[in-house]
């Protein structure tokens, strides 16, 4: 067989232009091409609109189709009409056959479906929210949960799943924040790189997003300004990409932002000259949906808005109409066309490789593939290991089911399935979700099954989520009083699935009655719990029994006042189907948390900036009426059990080792060989228990202002208690580069400060002498 890109050269030199612009294209809503109509007695059939024909007959075939599986209420897809099952297989038999058909060059399309955290169909598999994944710091349970999804997108016939990525977060005002794996780049570089390799080693190519600093919005704004420099924007919000070329991911989203004035659509230098040049990526560059027409307010014309995206190096439009009009930008400029041709090779070669041409169809089966929770165990597993104990005064928790009569449960987020499943989320049968009350119900009703004791539980939601109010709070405080301990769930939610308005890109619109306070298009200006959530606690809190809070979140929230008084306090980002047993797990002592946050936490919206990783040359946020520390900070994180660190040694090349104090390394032999930092660690605690080792770094003196702290490894181990594992972080010269004042990527010689913490703090410090290759 001839290899992919020869194939994709001579059947490009047949292609008219209107067939090129064809195969660059992506504007239908593929959720809106079909009907599902009903027929007695039998399975329905599946009917294919109009605008779906005339499209395919316009360019003779079709490059890529946007989410026929899509499901949510911005598609308005569901249960009753949308493709479960066998119509899956169906649906997309009965596309690509069109497609193919009525092709000149019989040209197959290739599917592109959402899978941010899971994907987006109906009976899709869902995981925890990127925010949680970030919080399990375990790369290799990241990678594992994707291959499950990246099983069930192969078999539903997907070619390019759109996962996010890439953002950072900077500002948790930002309502995509729950997209985030973090406000650090290294965290968020290798759970990106997990999740890239369990897509793409089960066939399917992932298509990372959003390329680039979009975490970076002026005041948390969606798609606004980042107004960053190059250093900022290299230091940042590159390495995450870096990490997914390097693993070969197939393709890129660009992101709606500017960088210092330049749309990241119009962006040649970072599309082309950095992610092709610097990064050596070679997949496919995918624009965000109507993001290409909105670069009209620079060139006033959607026709050089076409060109300029193009010429950048984008090169497959979604939903937007500049795109369609290529066959216009190429009548005014000839040159255009290399461009084009440029896209149309890339995406023909991908159709090649996937295999389009020779085996284009899904089999078609009677029922359809079921992905079940209980077989596939990765999304609770996140889940589990996703939730960080901020507080346990006077280790209230775990709490002894042989010591409790009563317990209420009580908040808007205690049963409340689809508050903790995160935006992007389609419709899921809730008979297979777990709430924090039915968690906590099931793990009562398997203890009276062996015990034969019975506990009262009480469920009160005291108030709505975003209500002003008052609902239910005084009954709340009663049952509170009444109760032994009180559970309280409070928190945000993502869910889209009430009164919601939505824009021309399915983001939902604020300021409507949705319930909802994060997600795409849900950007606050406060940090503070929404509606009466502040005060419900504060009257619960004072009913004088032992509270433990939970609260679950797309963002963290400045719960201050909450953190001061709770008993005990777990931060739980959106935990997914199964996170209401995970939770009822960790209060009831069946697992140990070991969830590190992945972004800090602040005392006050004020405080903002509040990353871990800020510049030397100033002292944090630093107010004259509030503390200049974060209320937590990244990387936090109790245990219920305890855990000691030994045998911490540094080695380095025999031949660069000056004295135990102060090891030395050339910059030479760092590129050869390395460091390594060895440890034995020892569960002295009385559960078996995670326990998550970080090695941070910090260099005294540099040609540029460098970072007070930053992560530079980490790990995850399993350690029984009484038992002892060993350990190990590396660094190598990429880790102990910098930019310098050239703009070069390379290392200072100097010294190196080296910090090993766990999730509650510094248990090792060290030093390393980098020298001069000189000798």
């Amino acid at each position: 067989m001839q290899a992919a890109e020869e194939r994709a050269r001579a059947l490009l030199a047949k292609m008219t232009l209107k067939e090129k612009i064809g195969q660059v294209n992506q504007r239908l809503y593929g959720f809106g091409i079909y009907q599902r109509v009903p027929r007695e007695g039998q399975e329905d059939d599946i009917l294919l609109s109009e605008e779906f024909k005339k499209e395919v007959e316009k360019f003779s075939g079709l490059g890529v189709l946007y989410g026929l599986y899509r499901a949510d209420p911005w598609s308005g897809k569901n249960f009753d009409n949308g493709l479960t099952g066998a119509y899956a297989a169906k649906a997309y038999n009965l596309v690509q056959r069109y497609v193919i058909e009525h092709s000149r060059l019989g040209i197959p399309m290739l599917l592109s479906s959402e899978c941010p955290h899971g994907h987006q169909a109906l009976d899709g598999y869902l995981l925890p929210v990127n925010l949680a994944a970030g919080a399990t710091f375990h790369t290799e349970l990241l990678e594992r949960a994707y291959r499950v999804c990246g099983r069930q997108l192969k078999e539903m016939g997907v070619d390019m799943a759109l996962i996010s990525t890439l953002d950072i977060l900077r500002d948790p005002r930002w309502g995509r924040s729950e997209e985030c794996y973090g406000e650090d780049p290294y965290l968020a570089g290798e759970l990106a790189k997990a999740a890239v390799k369990g897509i793409q080693c089960e066939g399917v190519d992932a298509v990372v997003k959003h390329f680039c600093a979009q975490g970076e919005g002026t005041g948390g704004i969606n798609a606004s300004a980042a107004r960053i420099g190059e250093r900022e924007l290299r230091e940042i919000h590159l390495p995450v990409m870096k990490a997914c070329a390097r693993v070969h991911a197939k393709g890129v989203m660009a992101a709606y932002n500017e960088i210092d004035g330049i749309p990241c659509h119009a962006n040649k230098k970072l599309l082309t000259d950095i992610l092709r040049g610097e990064m050596g990526f070679q997949g496919i560059v995918m624009a965000d949906g109507v993001a290409i027409d909105q670069l009209d307010v620079m060139t006033g014309d959607n026709v050089l808005s076409g060109a300029l995206a193009l010429r950048a190096g984008v090169d497959v439009g979604l939903w937007d109409q500049a795109f369609g009009r290529l066959e216009e930008a190429v009548e005014r400029d000839a040159t255009l066309t290399e461009e084009l041709d440029r896209a149309v090779l890339r995406v023909l070669t991908v159709k090649f490789e996937r295999g389009l041409f020779d085996n284009p169809y899904r089999e078609e089966s009677s029922q359809g593939s079921v992905y079940s929770y209980e077989k596939n165990t990765e999304s609770l597993d996140l889940a589990r290991e996703s939730l960080v104990l901020l507080e346990n005064r006077n280790n209230i928790l775990p709490l002894s089911l042989d010591c409790l009569q009563s317990v209420a449960v009580i908040g808007p987020n205690s049963d409340a399935l689809y508050n903790q499943l995160g935006d992007y989320t389609p419709p899921v049968r809730e008979e297979e979700g777990v709430t924090v009350l039915e968690g906590i119900r099931q793990a009562v009703r398997d203890y009276e099954g062996r015990t034969g004791r019975k506990i009262r539980i009480d469920h009160v939601k005291g108030c709505g989520l975003l209500s002003t109010s008052e609902d239910d709070i005084s009954r709340a405080v009663q049952a509170a009083k009444e109760s032994e301990a009180v559970i309280l769930v409070l928190g945000g939610s993502s869910s889209r699935f009430g009164e919601v308005v939505f824009d021309s890109n399915g983001a939902a619109i604020s300021g409507g009655k949705a319930d909802m306070d994060c997600g795409e298009g849900m950007d606050v200006h406060s940090l503070e719990l929404p509606g009466l959530q502040n005060r419900l606690a504060r009257e619960v809190l004072s009913a004088g029994v032992p509270v433990i809070a939970v609260c679950i979140q797309g963002r963290p929230y400045a719960i201050t006042e909450l953190s001061q008084k709770a008993d005990g306090l777990l931060c739980c980002f959106y935990p997914g189907m199964k996170g209401g047993q995970a939770v009822a797990e960790a209060i009831f002592g069946k697992l140990s948390p070991s969830g590190c946050l992945p972004v800090s936490i602040p005392r006050h919206s004020g405080q903002l900036p509040v990353y871990y990783n800020y510049k030397a040359s100033y002292r944090a946020m630093s107010y004259r009426d509030l503390d200049n520390t974060p209320l937590y900070t990244f990387g936090y994180g109790k245990s219920y059990t305890s855990f000691s660190f030994g045998n911490i040694r540094l080695e380095v090349p025999e031949e660069g080792k000056r004295t135990e104090e102060m090891p030395a390394i050339t910059g030479e032999q760092l590129k050869s060989s390395g460091i390594r930092l060895h440890f034995t660690v020892t569960n002295t605690g009385k559960m078996d228990g995670f326990c998550v080792p970080q090695l941070y770094i910090r260099q005294e003196a540099s040609g540029t202002i460098r970072r007070v702290k930053e992560l530079k490894d980490f790990c995850k181990v399993w350690v029984p208690m009484g038992e002892t594992r060993e350990g190990m972080l590396a660094l190598d010269e990429e880790k102990l580069s910098v930019w310098n004042g050239e703009m070069e990527f390379k290392v200072e010689p100097g010294t190196f400060r080296l910090l090993l913490q766990d999730g509650e703090g510094p248990v090792w410090e060290g030093a390393l002498e980098v020298a001069s290759n000189s000798k």
